[in-house]
């Protein structure tokens, strides 16, 4: 099956950006009086952040409430802290750049909110190369939900066996194997090779799997 689109996760995988958010969920429940390790927090980066809040603080919605205060401080937190210090990941300009020349459909899909993807794409330096992007924002459920990766999809106009998702968490793989899309992982993002099992494939970074596919051409194929 030739490949004709890839989606893209943004955090750890385009962007160094996973400690960061851990750290500012971290410091921001904290502030409210929940003393939350760092270590666990880090293990939900890649997971929506609805899902993540009443995952380490059971009875927390971001949507109401205390949760919903807490939410707002994390991403305060987030932009002002960590975001102007934001680096991309190895190679992540010059893998999109290669991409998007060889014409394939790129699309992000995230479950960043969309107040902030721009942000993150900026310092990911790929801003201008994905102008088709969905986030939190525009869908229902985040990941391992489905939701980002079919609405990607959709906006893409490609079917899922002609396109593969580039993430670098587990939540990246299971959400790409519920809409049925075969996922590349990537180590940058921090979570260890056992944790990303089911990928059709791993690379260290960006820049690994650029060198990959130059030599290859067109290494991605999906049984």
């Amino acid at each position: 099956m030739r490949l004709r689109g890839m989606l893209l996760d943004v955090d750890g995988t385009l962007v160094d950006s996973s400690d960061a958010h851990a750290r500012a969920w971290v410091e921001a429940l904290s502030e409210y009086g929940y003393f939350i390790p760092f270590e666990l927090v880090r293990l939900l980066i890649g997971m929506g952040g609805d899902k993540r809040l009443p995952t380490v603080a059971p009875g927390l919605s971001s949507e109401e409430g205390v949760g919903q205060q807490i939410a707002e401080r994390r991403k305060i937190i987030f932009l002002q802290r960590y975001a102007p210090h934001l680096q991309p990941t190895p190679g992540a300009r010059a893998f999109i750049q290669q991409l998007h020349d060889d014409g394939l459909g790129l699309a992000v899909a995230t479950s960043a909110q969309g107040d902030e993807l721009d942000t993150l794409l900026q310092a990911a330096g790929v801003a201008d190369l994905l102008p088709l992007r969905n986030s939190a924002d525009d869908v229902d459920g985040s990941k391992p939900d489905a939701d980002p990766i079919e609405t990607a999809l959709h906006r893409l106009r490609v079917s899922a066996a002609e396109t593969i998702l580039l993430g670098d968490t587990p939540y990246d793989i299971a959400a790409g194997r519920k809409a049925g899309v075969a996922a590349i992982a990537l180590r940058c993002g921090g979570f260890p090779d056992q944790d990303l099992a089911g990928a059709l494939a791993l690379y260290d970074d960006p820049a690994a799997l650029l060198a990959d596919y130059i030599r290859q051409r067109a290494p991605f194929t999906v049984e």
